[in-house]
């Protein structure tokens, strides 16, 4: 079906609330069925390409308008100069999303003047765009190029940018406890689904559907039969190395996915405690223990800053800590996240990040691990954070780390460290 102008209005409303608030898009598109797949697309590539926007309007636009009808212009210049859709239907429906708002009268003639020059000057404006700094024609915050640049190298941190502006892939892990890896590769292909298999791991078995297929109905998703995760969530879980008969604590487990991971390999014998804060995430959790038939996980609701509230006296053999961070490492997934990163923001995110490796840690074994892992590329976060928090925890070692790069393991970024008790 096409896209209507009810689904151009849609994807300025949250791009509007974007701008408005902060609101997580990604909240917001969970809650539109119609044309999911065509505001998905707008929503992310207009916040992806914002200094883009933002460029254009300095060049083009007198006055800033307000949110609406800023995310209305922004929609209609996505459309025009970066998607494969019908000029027409892009500047007629865009310019009809202005309108029935007070002041839509005037914006509605600002955005059609705007959308009408770029339409005409589509190919001037790209070229004079791959004339611009890299900040404006990557769309990415100078912060977090200058950080990458230093860390990497300038090359390493123009090739991540352009990872992070290419639309992500859909990648399935296959739960090869539920079903023989071959027969659900034939049954996708019986389907007319032709999967990919993607190269990063060895232990588990990824595969990359082709785009414009809904998860939803990919055969065996009901019967609990795949995750969709990133190859580079196994980083964390093969440095956890979970055996069967341990008692494992994953304390910080929404969404679930290495969680379930954690739990193939200990065969179902053994204790496995899934804990996270907020009501939302155990509900995904608990959808997906029941999804893939892994009722012997117990989920309990709490904050691993202070897990001894919800787990009392019990320790564990392993730990895993996935801690909450920047997510620079993600945002080819996390269009939005790239805007909040700052120096004052990495500073706070570090120390909730030490503060919840010192809590968990306590709750260890004696000889026994924890791994520490983000979707970070910061070194604050991740090496630094390591280093120090060792020097002032004796009592522990690091034993190895573990680290995607995305340009060059074709995943998502993310850092892992084990460390066990002396």
């Amino acid at each position: 079906m096409a896209p209507s102008s009810n689904s151009r209005q849609t994807a300025a409303e949250i791009v509007g609330q974007w701008l408005e608030s902060g609101a997580f898009p990604d909240r917001q598109l969970a809650g539109v069925r119609d044309n999911h797949a065509f505001v998905m697309e707008v929503v992310n590539g207009v916040v992806r390409n914002r200094a883009i926007f933002e460029w254009l309007e300095r060049e083009w636009v007198e006055r800033t308008p307000p949110s609406y009808f800023r995310a209305v212009l922004w929609v209609g210049l996505y459309q025009l100069l970066f998607m494969a859709v019908e000029p027409y239907a892009a500047l007629n429906e865009t310019v009809e999303a202005a309108k029935g708002r007070p002041g839509g009268t005037g914006a509605a003639k600002m955005v059609n003047a705007v959308l009408r020059r770029a339409q005409r000057e589509k190919e001037g404006v790209l070229e004079a765009l791959a004339r611009q700094p890299a900040e404006i024609r990557l769309s990415h915050p100078s912060l977090l190029l200058e950080r990458w640049t230093r860390q990497y190298g300038e090359p390493a941190a123009l090739q991540l940018a352009e990872w992070n502006n290419q639309p992500p892939d859909t990648i399935l892990r296959i739960e090869q406890s539920a079903v023989d890896a071959a027969d659900f590769i034939d049954r996708l292909r019986a389907d007319g689904i032709e999967p990919l298999m993607h190269p990063y791991s060895e232990k588990e078995i990824f595969l990359v559907l082709p785009r414009g297929v809904a998860v939803g109905r990919v055969p065996g998703y009901a019967e609990g039969w795949f995750t969709v995760q990133d190859p580079a969530t196994s980083i964390s879980t093969d440095l956890l190395a979970a055996r069967p008969g341990e008692s494992i604590l994953d304390a910080c487990a929404a969404p679930g996915g290495k969680t379930a991971m954690i739990a193939g390999r200990m065969r179902g014998r053994g204790s496995l405690v899934a804990v996270d804060l907020h009501d939302d995430r155990i509900a995904v959790l608990e959808e997906n223990r029941r999804r893939l038939k892994l009722d012997w996980i117990e989920i309990l609701r709490g904050d691993a800053r202070h897990p001894e509230r919800v787990l009392g006296g019990r320790t564990f053999d392993a730990i895993l800590l996935d801690v909450p961070c920047t997510n620079t490492g993600v945002l080819r997934r996390r269009a939005d996240a790239r805007w909040r990163v700052d120096a004052e923001r990495i500073e706070a995110v570090a120390a909730l990040q030490s503060e919840l490796l010192t809590a968990c840690a306590g709750l260890l074994k004696e000889k026994g691990r924890i791994v520490y892992s983000t979707c970070s590329l910061e070194a604050e976060e991740n090496e630094d954070l390591v280093a120090r928090w060792l020097r002032g925890n004796p009592g522990f070692r690091l034993v190895k780390t573990g680290k995607a790069f995305p340009p060059e393991s074709g995943t998502d970024g993310a850092f892992a460290a084990l460390l066990r008790r002396k």
